[in-house]
């Protein structure tokens, strides 16, 4: 893919840094950045594992343990969808080069409240079949130790602790399988399979057709809401009846029912509330949330006002059925014909379900 897409936090905010010039409406791919990375080239931060709040699929790893082996970092949260479709290279390089010194290790760093609970955090990587270590990073300490700013962020260290290259967001897999490589060959005489993974990834986790996405990351909780279109704008913090907007524009989105709109999430307060969403993109996902107790909710969605058919998620039914069992990120459009603009719909059968933001593909 031609540039790359990625989450960015800084210090006073959380904002999307996808790459793209946006003025009004979403304008396609550019190489723009929020702002220059800083480079950590050359520094040894390992020693910030020591912050992980816990250890899935491993026990500690400090530094110590690690000198000697080649270490790719991977920064990532599991309703990242940035992140998810980087996963299969981080599965697959950990198993090719395993016996050959690499040690591939998640850092897990949450950016929604929900993130930070292991039991969630032990299903997604259960779901997506991650096996390598992933440290718990709740607190966000490894995230500063390394003055990360982006998910996903890959960082590749040489066998004495040294960070030697760095790649913050998708894509360029090959280039830093060869980095991968070559620090492998610098560091160790152990035998090691050449040439390049094939990832021919399913669901989720399959490349994105971003020429083709005219829609940006949308956040729904007031704090980073854009371009929200039902009459009247959000109210905080409290109950509101909400209607949707006639006719909105791309990009443009609103809510329809009663809700309560928070700093990170909406939460439906009665039966029958609705989304509504003008987007251009293969795929729309949307990061929900059951009610309290975890109680499931049920919901349906359309597409230009019928059932999607052929071009369900992964997460819906040819009817657009589904239901929201989990705090996670949801597929619910994949289109299999020209990507053009439509507005898309869900309505939830159930009070009580939290929505968080929308991804694009």
């Amino acid at each position: 893919m031609p540039v790359d897409f990625y989450r960015w936090k800084s210090k006073w905010s959380m904002l999307v840094a996808v790459a793209v010039v946006f003025s009004g409406s979403f304008a396609g791919p550019s190489a723009v950045l929020a702002q220059e990375p800083p480079s950590i080239v050359g520094s040894s931060p390992l020693s910030g594992l020591s912050g992980a709040t816990g250890w899935i699929n491993s026990k500690p790893l400090t530094a110590k343990q690690l000198k000697g082996k080649v270490v790719l970092v991977d920064f990532w949260t599991y309703s990242c969808i940035n992140c998810l479709r980087a996963v299969p290279y981080m599965r697959a390089w950990a198993e090719k080069y395993k016996d050959s010194g690499l040690v591939v290790i998640g850092v897990h760093s949450p950016e929604f409240a929900f993130e930070k609970e292991s039991p969630n955090v032990q299903k997604a990587i259960d779901k997506f079949g991650i096996t390598y270590p992933v440290a718990l990073d709740s607190n966000h300490a490894i995230w500063d130790a390394f003055h990360n700013q982006y998910w996903p962020a890959h960082y590749f260290i040489d066998v004495h602790g040294k960070v030697r290259h760095e790649h913050f967001g998708e894509g360029k897999y090959d280039q830093s399988e060869q980095w991968i490589q070559e620090l492998l060959a610098e560091g160790a005489a152990k035998p090691m399979q050449r040439g390049m993974v094939d990832i021919h990834a399913k669901g989720i986790e399959a490349a994105p057709e971003m020429s083709q996405v005219r829609s940006p990351e949308t956040y729904i909780g007031y704090a980073r809401a854009q371009h929200f279109a039902s009459p009247g704008g959000i109210r905080k913090d409290t109950e509101q009846v909400y209607s949707a907007p006639d006719r909105p524009e791309l990009n443009q989105w609103g809510l329809a029912g009663k809700w309560a709109n928070h700093e990170q999430t909406a939460q439906l307060k009665s039966a029958g509330g609705k989304i509504v969403f003008r987007f251009q993109a293969r795929d729309l996902h949307l990061v929900l949330g059951p009610a309290a107790g975890g109680k499931p909710i049920r919901f349906r969605v359309t597409i230009d006002g019928k059932a999607p058919g052929e071009n369900h998620g992964v997460d819906s039914d040819t009817q657009g059925n589904g239901v929201v069992t989990d705090y996670r990120l949801y597929q619910l459009v994949r289109q299999k014909g020209a990507i053009t603009d439509h507005v898309f719909v869900i309505e939830f059968l159930d009070a009580g379900v939290q929505a968080f933001a929308f991804t694009f593909g």
